[in-house]
């Protein structure tokens, strides 16, 4: 896949409404990363600087319990991924992002955003990606039961099914593997 911007979409996800010039701007700002299966591209701890598109493997963010991961985010091809909150405020994460597998993501750094926004407020749209990231999260809290949350899932992101294995989804619905195979059995 190649990180051409076509239609104001990177490879069909989209990104706002930009004109010719801006979108080769945009294009030009935008660093191709490989990541092997378990590389960090985040670490627990440090301070997120970049939001990256996903356009081949998948990516998951994870805080380290006491005997193995907490899975807080599961992201496939097409997809965004950042963590907001150390992103927003340059906190230090509380969470490792990683590549579950192979990946080629496309990297844009907060300091290529704040570059493009002092060039131009058209690019204040950028900031929209992370709504999306932020409202993926919110559905998985404590108010929704095992099944609500699993039926969310197949109508938010099916494609994790097929790029995850149920303990990591099981992890990222905060439910046990078991739960979530009781739940999967009555669909």
């Amino acid at each position: 896949m190649g990180n051409r911007l076509m239609n104001n979409q990177i490879d069909g996800a989209s990104l706002g409404v930009f004109s010719e010039d801006e979108r080769q701007l945009l294009q030009s700002r935008l660093r191709v990363r490989q990541l092997q299966k378990n590389e960090l591209l985040l670490k627990e701890g440090t301070r997120c600087q970049s939001m990256y598109f996903i356009q081949s493997g998948c990516l998951y963010a994870c805080t380290m319990g006491e005997l193995e991961e907490k899975v807080t985010a599961l992201h496939g091809p097409g997809e965004w991924c950042t963590n907001y909150s150390s992103f927003i405020a340059q906190n230090p994460s509380q969470t490792s992002i990683k590549a579950y597998a192979a990946t080629q993501v496309l990297e844009l750094t907060l300091v290529e955003i704040h570059a493009l926004i002092a060039l131009s407020p058209v690019y204040l749209q950028l900031g929209k990606l992370l709504e999306g990231a932020l409202h993926r999260t919110r559905y998985l809290d404590t108010t929704m039961n095992p099944t609500e949350k699993y039926q969310q899932l197949l109508k938010d992101q099916p494609q994790l099914l097929q790029l995850f294995p149920l303990k990591m989804i099981a992890s990222y619905l905060q439910m046990t593997p078991e739960t979530l195979s009781r739940v999967r059995a009555r669909f």
